[in-house]
């Protein structure tokens, strides 16, 4: 029996609050870092909005291109009054 295949890896530490970070198990979606809930971390969409958890060995820093895509976004659909 192998000896690391009945470890289990440990969570990764929490970053700072408003870190750019990206879900991969929802579509990349970006958010930024909020707090820890539980074993989970929550995020909020970048500019503000409804938080949401995510497991942390699902989620990696948010590149440069991925946070101005997410602001972009945002930005838009404030001038479309979608959100506030």
């Amino acid at each position: 029996m192998d000896p690391c295949a009945s470890h289990q890896e440990a969570p990764p530490d929490p970053p700072a609050p408003n870190t750019p970070l990206v879900d991969t198990s929802r579509s990349n979606r970006v958010g930024e870092f909020r707090g820890v809930a539980g074993a989970y971390w929550s995020l909020r969409p970048m500019g503000g909005g409804i938080e949401w958890e995510v497991d942390p060995r699902h989620v990696r820093p948010a590149l440069p291109i991925e946070q101005l895509r997410a602001r972009t976004a945002r930005a838009n659909a404030r001038s479309r009054g979608e959100v506030l």
